[in-house]
């Protein structure tokens, strides 16, 4: 399923946000928002799961909008707000709860295939950080919606647990296939990550650049050290040092 965001702009009081956001998510398609702190990308996430009103503009999926419905997309926050009270498996079969009869068998396949089968029936306090973020990320993908967006989920997370992080969720999506809007400040990990990155501006964010990302699938760690990734690092930085 296709997102549409057009011509989104918000205010809050005087202080002005966003400002004509307009570009679309394709089906299937992974895209990264990279822009200042304070730019209001969490704000944009939260108009396009429909908790935030935009002051003008309209959020679609496969042409009919979704401006203030809530409960259309899957949503995995920066912390990953596991229910302290449940079990990783009730934790992970909460979104299902919420709109459909749960599938107990689809989530403790999903949780053995990330490695957690044996810890299934404990409490997200036993767990490491990395996997509270599998739990979390498993749970939003087990939510019945075709898009994700993921707000930051990996920046609390140390560099070797991120890079295992990246990896994971990249097979996961390979499999499932749901389009994502993924919120960063790492730009090895959204040209690792993604098909396209966004670039927004100061606040008032406006779009500055949208790039396509011209790595073919499935990407290897290798590909970090290679000469053409460094190249497009680079001219990511470039956009990013305009903004200054």
């Amino acid at each position: 399923m296709s997102l549409k965001i057009n011509q989104i702009s918000k205010s809050f009081d005087e202080k002005h946000v966003l400002g004509n956001i307009t570009f679309t998510v394709e089906n299937g398609e992974f895209i990264s928002i990279i822009g200042p702190s304070g730019s209001g990308k969490s704000t944009l996430f939260g108009i396009i799961g429909g908790i935030i009103t935009p002051n003008s503009g309209d959020i679609s999926t496969s042409n009919q909008s979704i401006l203030n419905k809530t409960g259309m997309i899957s949503y995995m926050p920066q912390e990953d707000s596991l229910f302290p009270w449940r079990t990783l498996l009730d934790n992970v079969l909460l979104g299902q709860e919420l709109y459909e009869t749960p599938n107990e068998t689809q989530a403790k396949n999903m949780l053995e295939a990330a490695g957690l089968k044996d810890v299934i029936h404990a409490f997200p306090h036993e767990l490491s950080g990395g996997m509270r973020q599998r739990v979390s990320f498993i749970r939003a993908l087990m939510c019945p919606k075709d898009i994700l967006c993921l707000d930051e989920p990996f920046s609390a997370l140390d560099e070797f647990t991120r890079t295992d992080m990246q990896k994971w969720l990249l097979n996961m999506w390979t499999q499932y296939q749901q389009s994502i809007l993924f919120i960063t400040h790492n730009i090895e990990e959204a040209l690792f990550m993604s098909d396209k990155i966004i670039i927004l501006s100061h606040s008032p964010a406006e779009i500055k650049e949208i790039i396509t990302v011209p790595f073919e699938r499935p990407r290897e760690e290798s590909l970090r050290l290679t000469e053409e990734f460094l190249t497009w690092k680079k001219k990511v930085i470039e956009v990013i040092d305009t903004l200054n």
